[in-house]
């Protein structure tokens, strides 16, 4: 019963000699029982469980069970094909449709490879419910690009986590197969348990076991070569574009991006090694927005914000496959090992999740927190949709609006974020306890704003502390404070007091001066050694910093993950702390001399003036600064982390007085006779804008 007519082994399950691992599983014979099976036809057979160990009988299943199960099956008519031997049954109450498994994939049937290992006829399928469907046009398969229509079907899948990306089934469990539980993720934003399990839900086979990819010998020999070749235009260097001296001004460093360009420090003015470079084609993807699009999709990390129903795993079945020994050690080896990654390219990698749909904000300047908030909480506000800012004045009887500046708006917003009584500190931020702001939920709301502005373009905020990142980052659990993240007065002089203590005797006289604070915030500890104090300190300061705030604090992180931000943060903390924890670096005229493009025909004696003026303002010789001007012309007094779009640009124009654009990052510079006559122009515009916007601001504030 197991040979066919031409001597090759047939499945004792579905009669069928193929040997189709993508389609049945693999195919194993066992020559001592004179037994051959296709992996999924004995994987989803109703009537048999893994008794067994890995190495015994079959994948763990006993040859009697097997045995068994084929006698029972034989009983059983295909309602398929009418022969014997259906060893499979839908689940479903009241279903009697048995069929082998060659029989059922042809029949458009789902096996569900979790879980009890169910099976569903082509009645009783799961199916993906799309609540509207606006795509008119077809959309390529994320995997082999071809064009497919976006309804879902059995042959055609959407992803949970990604709206718009649509997938063949076959070249899903293709790449199922190939990339194994570790690696088999949404193509689109890299999300692994959601789109998981609702792939397997869905009858997609994720095998337990490393990636093709990672099996192969020596696969990765190539990323063990480190790059050492000077590229710029002009090698200073005598010896060679190939020389490299460590530790000198002659050592190579590579592009922070790709890794795969090179410069010698002091061939690009460069003072350590330490600095960040960029060679001239990845800036160019940086910094030009215009560029984005074309460049290579990259992947996002999970995004536990996205909803998604009747996709949960069941209980594990003995039929599960066990994990393949060292699997966890090697999984945590790679999330350890992630490569490093400049901030504005992670950043510009979750700014793919921004759809083409636009959402108008009304935005009033002077009350921007009101009506931010206002903005957010509406039910019909997205954050994944592009944002159109419309600036609006309160109790104008005419409703009149004027178009605002998305970046110059977030800038704003992150600025009142930072100086409101949600956050406790000075320089370094702590999360602040305030019972008013926890009724409102402000704190989720200030997570979800900060997230929304990074994906959306907005500057860094540039005001945690390290202590709240690192909470965000490693968890409150394995987070230690300083005496620097304490604001308030008085434990603050507790601490200090405690930790100067020279002798048991003075530890204790404190202890009993404090004795009712300690006793409220559960800190009171027998006290034997002086050392004892250090135990005390770390108690008080756990209590103060971290515990009395976990509710605000866990609000705060909920917010966070909006567009998987919070997620992002977690994957890459180096790159991340750069623009939470730390203000941006100064403006100089270079930097913005080379911010600004020159769009239209220049006039070559403004430009001239325009260099000249920059490079008086740094040297203190103007009454504006580099930020003032950054501002006027697009709302920003720094550079975003994912840069400005569209690029800023200059424009000489016939005019008296210089205009900033801030909606379209243009600054139109006036055409005069005589430098000293541009840069009072230029003095006076600017000083007067910002001063009359920032009196406006004020206005409401002092109200």
């Amino acid at each position: 019963l197991n040979q066919s007519e031409g001597g090759q082994s047939t499945c004792v399950f579905c009669r069928k000699n193929d040997d189709c691992p993508n389609k049945y599983g693999e195919k194993k014979t066992k020559e001592k029982w004179n037994l051959t099976v296709h992996y999924y036809c004995l994987l989803m057979s109703s009537g048999i469980w893994q008794r067994g160990k890995e190495e015994e009988g079959v994948y763990g299943f006993l040859i009697e069970d097997i045995r068994k199960e084929v006698n029972r099956a034989s009983k059983l008519k295909c309602c398929v094909c009418k022969k014997n031997g259906a060893s499979i049954g839908c689940v479903a109450p009241r279903c009697k449709r048995s069929y082998h498994f060659p029989c059922g994939l042809q029949r458009e049937c789902i096996f569900q490879f979790t879980g009890n290992f169910a099976s569903f006829c082509w009645d009783h399928r799961p199916v993906q419910i799309i609540t509207s469907n606006n795509y008119r046009e077809s959309l390529p398969c994320t995997i082999c690009l071809e064009f497919i229509e976006p309804i879902p079907s059995y042959n055609v899948l959407r992803s949970p986590c990604c709206k718009n990306a649509w997938f063949h089934r076959d070249c899903l469990q293709v790449q199922a197969i190939n990339a194994g539980v570790f690696f088999f993720r949404c193509t689109i934003c890299n999300n692994s348990d959601i789109f998981q399990k609702e792939m397997l839900r869905m009858g997609i086979h994720i095998p337990e076991k490393d990636a093709s990819w990672e099996l192969e010998e020596n696969a990765y020999q190539e990323l063990l070569q480190h790059y050492e070749r000077c590229d710029v235009r002009r090698c200073r260097c005598k010896e060679g574009r190939d020389y490299n001296a460590p530790d000198s001004k002659w050592e190579i460093k590579r592009c922070q991006c790709c890794g795969s360009s090179g410069t010698h420090l002091a061939c690009s003015s460069l003072r350590s090694c330490e600095q960040n470079w960029e060679c001239l084609e990845c800036r160019g993807i940086i910094y030009n927005s215009g560029e984005f699009q074309k460049a290579k999709k990259h992947v996002l990390p999970n995004s536990n914000n996205v909803g998604i129903t009747d996709c949960l795993l069941e209980e594990s079945s003995p039929k599960l496959p066990r994990q393949s020994p060292g699997s966890q050690s090697k999984d945590l080896l790679r999330q350890g090992s992630k490569f490093r990654r400049n901030v504005s390219t992670l950043l510009i990698e979750l700014g793919f999740q921004i759809k083409k749909k636009t959402k108008r904000l009304y935005i009033n300047k002077a009350n921007i927190w009101n009506s931010a908030l206002d903005a957010f909480r509406n039910r019909n506000f997205n954050p994944s949709y592009a944002i159109e800012v419309a600036y609006v004045i309160e109790n104008d009887n005419f409703g009149s609006e004027h178009p605002g500046s998305k970046q110059e708006f977030l800038s704003l917003l992150m600025q009142h974020l930072e100086n409101s009584s949600l956050f406790e500190g000075s320089l370094s931020k702590n999360l602040s306890l305030n019972s008013q702001a926890l009724k409102e939920n402000l704190y989720y709301e200030a997570g979800k704003m900060l997230a929304i502005s990074l994906v959306h373009g907005g500057p860094s905020p540039g005001f945690f502390s390290k202590t709240l990142f690192n909470c965000l980052v490693y968890g409150p659990e394995n987070t230690q404070p300083i005496l620097d993240d304490v604001s308030d007065f008085d434990v603050a002089q507790i601490i200090i007091r405690l930790n100067t203590a020279t002798t048991v005797a003075d530890l204790k006289s404190i202890i009993n001066e404090c004795y009712n604070y300690l006793e409220l915030i559960g800190c009171l500890r027998l006290i034997t050694t002086l050392s004892d104090k250090y135990m005390l300190v770390k108690d008080i300061l756990g209590y103060h910093v971290i515990q009395r705030v976990h509710t605000p604090f866990e609000s705060f992180k909920q917010g966070l993950k909006t567009l998987g931000v919070l997620e992002k943060i977690q994957a890459y903390p180096e790159a991340f702390c750069s623009i939470l924890c730390h203000k941006p670096e100064s403006l100089s005229a270079k930097i913005l001399s080379e911010l600004f493009t020159v769009h239209t025909l220049p006039d070559v004696k403004a430009l001239g003036f325009w260099n000249s003026y920059l490079q008086a303002v740094e040297d203190g010789k103007s009454t504006t600064t580099m930020e003032d001007i950054l501002i006027f012309a697009t709302g920003c007094s720094s550079i975003p982390p994912a840069g400005f779009k569209p690029t800023p640009s200059i424009e000489c124009l016939h005019v008296d007085f210089p205009v900033g654009n801030k909606c379209n990052n243009c600054l139109a510079i006036p055409i005069t006779n005589t430098y000293k006559e541009f840069q009072e122009n230029m003095d006076f515009t600017i000083r007067n804008t910002l001063r009359l916007e920032k009196e406006e601001s004020s206005h409401y504030i002092g109200h």
